[in-house]
């Protein structure tokens, strides 16, 4: 007997009817309950086994390769109930509405001074500010009193103090890897919020010292819109609610201290509102500013002395080297201020460097002088010798002694002769008479009465002693500058 196709797949089911009732005898009703129910037979083996509820939770079989702890958050008898009831209270306004001012205390822990700017005069800081108040909406019952922290999206939903940085010209929430925001509940309703800032805050800044300043600046703090008739804002701790890392440090100035104060600030269209100030002092480092410009521009004013070691006569070495020295010093004076704002008054660096240009310009004045000198004299004794001609064997020049009866700028003119080529004649009354003597031939009354004139008419006919003058008058002056300088500014 064949087996019809697509009637069972139940082999016991098909031999069982066929050897008891043969297919050509049985009625065709029969065989169509047969089929129908070999087909309902069919579709329920194919059916996914279901196992029967037996009120216990069953667990997978613990392995030796791997052990896990049961995960307590994943079993539920029915609805959780939330323990911070969010929804129930309407958190768009402060706690205690209506009441007295609800308390802030705020904390600060110092992470970086990452820069100070003098051009912008800003200054960059990251730091962790925490936030200290009690809200009752946020209560929870606890058996064992232990508090539950929340990431910043649960700070979007409840109410938190709406503090910001007073000057603050640029600020931001760090939010690598995640938006660093804490929030920590207690069961009693004290709140932690606790987020990590970098703030680009304004310091108004005094240079009139610079660069032996140093700079007193402040982070401030205060509530936008809440005044302290509905905001109290305090430090938590005192002066201990500032911390700073020991190992903050900046390359040019050194962090003297950090203090907290507080005061109120009055705007005259909303009112008083309580303010926080985070002080910190700055002395900056010297020694920077003493290689790139005290000690260059020291060393160029001692470069211009030395063309008063060189030759009158040679001009082009003193006139080159006098040049190169002032515009050194222009270079020196317009790189400091480059790097400066451009402030209304003098700053301490300012006073040096000009007056190191003062003294490099007068040495290039002095031997401008020098050069001048040197014209006037070579051209009075160029028409004295076409006056008078010399003869040969010329005796070196000796001291002139004036008769009172004659103009000095008539005895000038006849300075460095011998007295055997001066001629008295009878006939020319008018002209210069000049009595040239050798020192052992005058007595010593007459000496002591003709020493001051004599040696103002030396100074003035050899210009190389302005020179030698110069050689003490200049590097005395300028070391008593620098006496004053730093005694003043230190």
């Amino acid at each position: 007997m064949v087996q019809p196709r697509g009637v069972c797949p139940a082999a016991g089911y098909w031999r069982a009817a066929s050897g008891i009732i043969d297919s050509h005898r049985m009625p065709y009703f029969t065989r169509l309950i047969l089929f129908l129910f070999c087909l309902a037979a069919l579709v329920e083996s194919r059916k996914p086994k279901r196992r029967r509820w037996t009120g216990q939770l069953e667990l997978p079989k613990p392995s030796h390769l791997y052990k896990k702890n049961l995960d307590v958050t994943k079993i539920h008898k029915g609805k959780p109930q939330p323990l911070l009831r969010v929804e129930d209270h309407d958190f768009s306004m402060r706690p205690a509405f209506g009441g007295p001012a609800i308390p802030v205390g705020v904390d600060v822990q110092v992470e970086s001074l990452d820069s100070i700017s003098e051009v912008d005069m800003d200054f960059t800081m990251t730091l962790y500010l925490r936030h200290y108040w009690k809200d009752e909406r946020l209560a929870f019952p606890s058996t064992n009193n232990k508090s539950m922290t929340f990431d910043g999206r649960l700070v979007k939903k409840i109410w938190v103090p709406d503090v910001f940085f007073v000057h603050s010209k640029r600020s931001f929430t760090h939010d690598t890897t995640t938006d660093n925001i804490m929030l920590r509940v207690f069961p009693d309703g004290h709140v932690l919020y606790s987020m990590r800032i970098t703030v680009t805050a304004m310091c108004n800044m005094d240079f009139s010292h610079f660069p032996l300043d140093s700079q007193t600046c402040s982070l401030e703090l205060e509530s936008y819109a809440y005044t302290d008739e509905d905001l109290m804002l305090y430090w938590k701790n005192g002066d201990e609610s500032l911390k700073t890392d020991e190992k903050i440090s900046l390359s040019q100035f050194l962090i003297q201290k950090f203090h907290t104060t507080s005061r109120l600030a009055f705007y005259s269209s909303t009112g008083w509102y309580n303010r926080l100030y985070i002080n910190f002092t700055l002395r900056r480092h010297i020694f920077f500013f003493l290689l790139q410009t005290y000690f260059p521009a020291t060393l160029m004013v001692m470069l211009s002395w030395v063309s008063f070691w060189i030759d009158r006569r040679a001009v082009p070495a003193r006139v080159s080297l006098g040049i190169t020295t002032v515009l050194t010093m222009s270079t020196i004076i317009t790189g400091v201020n480059a790097s400066m704002p451009r402030v209304s008054y003098i700053k301490a660096v300012d006073i040096y460097l000009w007056v190191s240009f003062v003294f490099v310009f007068l040495s290039v004045l002095e031997y401008a002088a020098v050069n001048y000198l040197t014209t006037v004299q070579e051209r009075k004794e160029r028409k004295l010798r076409e006056k008078f001609p010399c003869t040969c064997g010329m005796l070196p020049s000796r001291t002139m002694m004036l008769d009172g009866s004659y103009t000095e700028s008539e005895a000038n003119s006849l300075a460095g002769y011998p007295r055997s080529h001066i001629l008295t004649e009878e006939e020319r009354q008018d002209k210069i008479v000049v009595h040239l003597a050798v020192s052992n031939e005058s007595n010593s009354s007459r000496k002591k009465g003709l020493l001051k004139g004599q040696m103002g008419l030396r100074i003035f006919q050899n210009t190389h002693a302005i020179d030698k003058y110069s050689r003490l008058i200049f590097p005395a002056s300028y070391i008593f500058f620098n006496l004053i300088y730093w005694s003043v500014f230190s």
